[in-house]
């Protein structure tokens, strides 16, 4: 799966008022706790790798707001191999308060001015805000077409932040210090979709919001005046936070006049739509998303991949049999399969470290797969080797690794297991497969469950021996969270949000006319920016 686009990563930190430091805080003290921010954005870097920024507050400053962002991953876009350099930033830009964004998108251009955060200057400081964004709205399309209706509206990037922008300083409007949890009400209203949020404002607010359906995850650490939170949360445990909490669906996380509370902006919701792939694929391993441990979760869909493995028989392993996960995220499943068939894992795959991920590296996967990974022969050679993937969503790149596995591996056969059901409908919520056509199941299957006699037929296609996908109903099993509470529209082609489900109808129309190749929203791009 190592086609898909990441998803973008947020963080925040803040050290409230207080004659007590905190032993986290930096040596330089509290107002220089903003150089905190670089080591979570590294700590996120997995959630996006073209861009990378932070805003920061400082009162005694002339610019109480001040934001630096650029091209490039952490360590490029910070210069941490550049200690000079990365001093001045850190001097330039300290300060007790800062938000922090990691960034890759499916649209707009790869710039800094696309990088986040976005400020929004203003003579008033309440009105002078800094913001970043995680997540897609699916209705970005209607929100943008109400915008350019008004009188004299402008849309500089054509991407959904800017669009979360306007519409945040439309409810800052008046001559009033506005209640921030009543905005962040009135804006749940409005947007459809995925939208994780961290605010700052000119008086030094704090706002950091989890959209009602909790699509993506988002965690928060006190610790004495220091708060932080990120999207993942084994970037505040790195810090040397030990008490990690989950940020619930509709609720935000305030500071402001000096104090810290969270509050409810959107009434509770019976269901909830946590992404099940962040514990497949794109979460550190290292991290708990929702009380559920990431790592625990891919262990046990090896195991389940154990269990239907035993139950269909499809292959008797033996003395010369090996599992092979693809690296990275296929080696936590591949373990646990592997221990559970009583038969050894091992790396036979080894990935270059120092070459980007094939997503971001252009558009000739084939070629980069080539150079990304190295197929050890002394493993392979010979071997009957059961091949674990996390999940298969255009085939460009497993179909690479195949051939790379049985012509420089000199492996004897090939059994593809992918610890994921088939994808058969597009995302609209922040990863980027917007088209059915680009997916590779639908074109075997007939129905919503794929069939033995249709997962042959992709073996044959990919030229492995066999090919067998975990059934739908695993997926919540392994992450122990019921249905109800996941968002599976990708694996089951039913969407929680209304305006998810419009553009899945759309999808459907651009695929049975021929018009499949391009985004579902193009014409205005609502991408996980």
């Amino acid at each position: 799966m190592k086609e898909l686009h990441h998803e973008c990563g947020i963080a925040a930190i803040y050290h409230l008022e207080s004659p007590i430091p905190s032993k986290l805080a930096p040596k330089e003290g509290p107002e220089h706790v903003s150089r905190l921010m670089a080591r979570m954005l590294l700590d996120l870097q997995n959630r996006g790798q073209l861009a990378a920024g932070m805003t920061t507050f400082n009162p005694k400053r002339d610019s109480v707001l001040s934001t630096y962002k650029q091209i490039g991953t952490v360590i490029e876009a910070f210069r941490l191999n550049h200690p000079a350099k990365f001093e001045n930033i850190m001097r330039d830009h300290a300060g007790r308060a800062a938000i922090g964004h990691v960034r890759y998108a499916t649209c707009g251009k790869n710039d800094r001015d696309h990088a986040q955060p976005f400020e929004r200057y203003h003579g008033r400081k309440w009105k002078w805000f800094a913001m970043a964004f995680n997540g897609q709205l699916t209705n970005y399309l209607d929100l943008k077409s109400e915008l350019l209706n008004k009188e004299d509206y402008y849309l500089m990037r054509d991407v959904d932040t800017e669009v979360i922008m306007h519409y945040l300083s439309y409810e800052l409007r008046g001559d009033d210090r506005p209640d921030l949890v009543q905005v962040f009400k009135n804006l749940s209203q409005k947007f459809d979709g995925a939208y994780n949020l961290v605010f700052m404002n000119g008086h030094g607010d704090m706002a950091v919001v989890r959209d009602p359906l909790g699509f993506r995850p988002l965690s928060y650490a006190i610790e004495g005046p220091l708060f932080a939170a990120a999207s993942e949360s084994v970037a505040l445990s790195n810090l040397g936070f030990t008490t990690v909490k989950t940020l619930q669906p509709g609720e935000m996380v305030l500071i402001q006049d000096k104090q810290l509370r969270v509050e409810r902006f959107a009434e509770p919701r019976t269901k909830t739509a946590h992404c099940f792939f962040e514990w497949i694929y794109f979460a550190n391993v290292a991290s708990t998303l929702d009380e559920r441990s990431v790592y625990l979760s891919r262990s046990a869909l090896g195991k389940e991949l154990a269990i239907q493995e035993h139950r269909l028989g499809l292959i008797k392993p033996d003395y010369n049999t090996v599992v092979v996960p693809v690296p990275d995220t296929g080696k936590a499943a591949a373990d646990a399969m592997a221990f559970e068939l009583g038969v050894p894992s091992v790396e036979g795959l080894m990935r270059n470290r120092h070459i980007g991920r094939t997503f971001i590296e252009g558009n000739n996967r084939v070629d980069r797969v080539r150079m990304k990974f190295s197929p050890l022969r002394e493993v392979l050679e010979g071997r009957r080797v059961i091949l674990v993937e996390d999940s298969i969503v255009r085939s460009t790149t497993l179909k690479s690794l195949l051939s790379l596995i049985r012509e420089r591996g000199g492996a004897k056969e090939i059994h593809v297991r992918v610890a994921c059901p088939p994808i058969i409908a597009p995302c609209f919520y922040g990863i980027d497969m917007s088209t059915v056509a680009e997916l590779y199941a639908p074109k075997f299957m007939r129905g919503k469950v794929i069939t033995l006699e249709e997962q042959q037929a992709m073996a044959r296609e990919l030229e492995a021996d066999s090919l067998f996908y975990l059934p739908l109903d695993a997926i919540a099993r392994c992450i122990r969270l019921p249905q109800e509470r996941l968002c599976r529209a990708c694996i089951t082609g039913d969407y929680p949000t209304e305006a998810g489900e419009r553009m899945y109808q759309l999808a459907l129309r651009k695929h049975d006319d021929g018009g499949g190749n391009g985004r579902t929203y193009e014409g205005g791009c609502g991408a996980p920016v």
